[in-house]
């Protein structure tokens, strides 16, 4: 049987390269996550770029450590961390091994297995709405920090896989300051989506807390 053009895992070589090339041609990608229930396939509508210890915004801005050791390893792994004790966040380590920066993939439309996310999104609304969001992303598709460190690029069975879809025209892609991230990493407009998409994710600033007295 012959794989369809849009059905062929991306290489390693195409994560391989400068995350701020990476990030937007993620867009229109599929990302395919098995589990003992079955496939979802989540097709990438928004993501951002963090650029390792050139980034103030990254994880790894600061320096290796054990939560962010993937992020410094061979590109095309996964790299999922979790943020305010509940929620978790799905990235993909991309450019030469030990630069450590990644693309955290922000809101997507789910095109196989609405089914099974709607069990896991209960609180969705409706379809649109069961990806937007990095939080909701990450619970859609089932994945939590034992995921860390998956190779989405490895030969074989994988339980997270990244296909060709169908990559979206430079037109149609649109960047902007990433959301939420604080003081000099915020100024970066590296978070990409596409053009008018349901599924994008609304921008918000980063809001510092406050600090009880």
């Amino acid at each position: 049987m012959i794989t369809p053009p849009d059905r062929m895992p991306l290489p390693r070589e195409f994560f391989d390269r400068p995350v701020l090339e990476v990030a937007p041609d993620l867009l229109g990608r599929l990302i395919v996550r098995t589990t003992p229930d079955g496939p979802t396939a989540l097709r990438l509508t928004e993501v951002e770029a963090y650029d390792g210890p050139n980034d103030p915004g990254s994880h790894a801005y600061r320096g290796r450590t054990p939560r962010n050791d993937v992020m410094f390893g061979p590109p095309g792994h996964v790299y999922v961390y979790f943020t305010y004790g509940m929620w978790h966040c799905m990235n993909l380590v991309c450019g030469p091994e030990g630069t450590a920066s990644g693309v955290l993939l922000r809101a997507g439309e789910i095109v196989e297995g609405a089914e099974l996310t709607r069990e896991r999104r209960l609180s969705a609304r409706n379809d649109k709405e069961l990806a937007k969001g990095p939080a909701r992303l990450a619970t859609a598709l089932d994945v939590d920090r034992s995921l860390d460190g998956t190779d989405a690029c490895a030969p074989g069975d994988t339980p997270i896989r990244v296909l060709a879809g169908t990559p979206v025209p430079p037109e149609q892609v649109r960047s902007g300051p990433r959301t939420g991230v604080a003081g000099d990493g915020g100024v970066h407009p590296w978070r990409f989506w596409i053009a008018d998409d349901p599924t994008v994710s609304p921008y918000r600033a980063h809001v510092p807390r406050r600090r009880s007295r």
